[in-house]
């Protein structure tokens, strides 16, 4: 092996031990909803609210906000219950008292849907992606479109929603997802998802 390649590849171990470091250091330091709301300007979730209708929903039992940090946190601690991850966030109901049931935050998901988390998502890209300075290649920022299979549940509605069959027994539902990234940093600045039989170009024209 010739030492330019001995080099890509210490290099390359490098950043894969840097960027490891940084999600353990994450998953340990943020364990509450307060730790999770510093990094999320508060104003994004309003405008998220408000331009999706669901607003009102803040004078339920569950505050809406608490219930948004709730699905983050399904992301982040995937191999937790819905229910372990709330306590972890320290979700409490409007009046301030502990969460009393599980299905509470079952209910309260789905009453949330899935708009609202788009647009924060949509918002928070926007918003990052206009406030850091990027490295950039002749004045230009370098972006990418990548895209990615992977299996959903084994249900009706996914089968419906994926395969365009909702009969369909034997196998999952597979689902494609195409991201734009920005490449120094790795931020997501959009996506598109969609069925099996969609190609990834015809999902990435929704990106541009």
């Amino acid at each position: 092996m010739e030492k330019s390649d001995i080099s890509l590849v210490s290099d390359f171990f490098m950043r894969l031990q840097t960027a490891l470091s940084s999600a353990f250091a994450f998953s340990n330091e943020y364990r509450s909803l307060e730790q999770f709301s510093a990094l999320l300007d508060p104003a994004v979730l309003e405008q998220a609210f408000a331009s999706t209708g669901v607003a009102t929903l803040r004078r339920r039992r569950l505050p809406i906000d608490a219930v948004l940090w709730t699905v983050i946190g399904m992301s982040l601690f995937r191999q937790e219950s819905v229910w372990h991850i709330a306590n972890r966030l320290d979700v409490l109901l409007a009046n301030q008292q502990p969460l009393l049931a599980p299905s509470a935050v079952v209910q309260a998901r789905q009453r949330l849907g899935e708009a609202p988390v788009r647009a924060v998502f949509e918002g928070l890209a926007q918003h990052s992606y206009q406030h850091h300075a990027f490295d950039t290649w002749c004045g230009l920022n370098l972006l990418a479109v990548d895209g990615v299979m992977f299996r959903a549940q084994d249900t009706a509605e996914n089968r419906a929603a994926f395969t365009g069959d909702n009969t369909e027994q034997g196998r999952y539902p597979q689902v494609r997802l195409v991201c734009q990234m920005e490449l120094t940093s790795h931020l997501l600045l959009n996506c598109a998802m969609g069925g099996e039989h969609q190609g990834e170009m015809r999902l990435a024209e929704q990106l541009l």
